[in-house]
């Protein structure tokens, strides 16, 4: 049975995009309002393209590419990311996008969601047994509601119950994220997680010109003759050479012009002394 028109349109438009742009990744698109994708959309128009389409019918598209490997990261609700960015900018990009979103209940905790203890803005009332009643110890104090000490609510990988997510909404507590959540990125003939693409590429940077920095100032100290200073090291034995010539009073080419100037200049100083004492 031959494949549907739509199908063989679809894949052949995801190979066009796959094969026109360096960097390709998968992302997750679960949750994700449609309002929201709008916006993400919108942001990286001008540097990258968001293709959501059917996990089968893009596993067809990357058969027999060089990212092909990209299928062993697709799980779920998934779309193709193609860009001519740096894969860790476009990971960083995607991760500043990610918005806070309340719980309903049913979902798995992200983190650990944890209550500081200390005042809330609630006034005295039923809300201390319903915050007791999800095991957050509240009690009255001084005329308002005080969080007796910090508790961690639900730990990493649980679920959070419903009546706490409910809870957790009344006190602007969101512990979700939504967003596009980079699964791999191709470039290059390397394939890139989260887990690497996570790294901070402003102090990888500053390490880096840190590094270059001391390398430069040890091979001066030293006087190793690296290439890249090499320049400084000859006009630093050169002023060296000159300082010693002109301290041990050695005529050569570049010495005789400063002794015949401070010659000149000790002249012109004694010829003064000399006038004086006739006046």
């Amino acid at each position: 049975m031959m494949p549907a028109d739509w199908k063989i349109k679809e894949v052949e438009e995801l190979k066009g995009i796959i094969s026109s742009y360096p960097v390709v990744g998968i992302v997750g698109i679960r949750g994700i309002p449609a309002s929201q994708m709008h916006e993400m959309r919108k942001t990286l128009r001008e540097n990258a393209v968001i293709r959501v389409s059917k996990n089968r019918l893009i596993k067809h598209a990357l058969e027999g590419s060089e990212m092909s490997g990209l299928s062993d990261y697709m799980e779920g609700e998934t779309a193709v990311l193609a860009t001519k960015m740096n894969p860790f900018r476009v990971f960083r990009q995607l991760e500043k996008a990610k918005m806070k979103v309340p719980a309903k209940g049913g979902e798995i905790a992200p983190d650990d969601i944890v209550i500081e203890k200390g005042k809330t803005p609630f006034k005295p009332g039923p809300i201390v047994s319903e915050f007791q009643k999800v095991g957050i110890p509240a009690a009255i104090r001084e005329g308002g509601v005080v969080i007796e000490k910090t508790v961690t609510l639900v730990k990493k990988g649980e679920v959070i119950p419903p009546d706490v997510a409910k809870m957790l909404t009344r006190m602007d507590i969101y512990p979700l994220e939504v967003g596009l959540n980079v699964r791999a990125i191709y470039e290059e003939g390397l394939m890139f997680t989260p887990e690497t693409l996570g790294i901070d590429v402003d102090e990888i940077e500053s390490d880096f010109r840190r590094a270059v920095h001391d390398a430069f100032a040890l091979s001066m100290e030293v006087g190793y003759p690296a290439k890249e200073v090499t320049p400084q090291l000859l006009q630093k034995a050169y002023r060296n050479s000159f300082a010693l010539a002109m301290e041990c009073g050695m005529y050569t080419r570049d010495t005789i012009e400063e002794f015949i100037g401070n010659a000149h200049r000790q002249v012109s100083i004694l010829a003064k002394e000399l006038k004086t004492e006739a006046e």
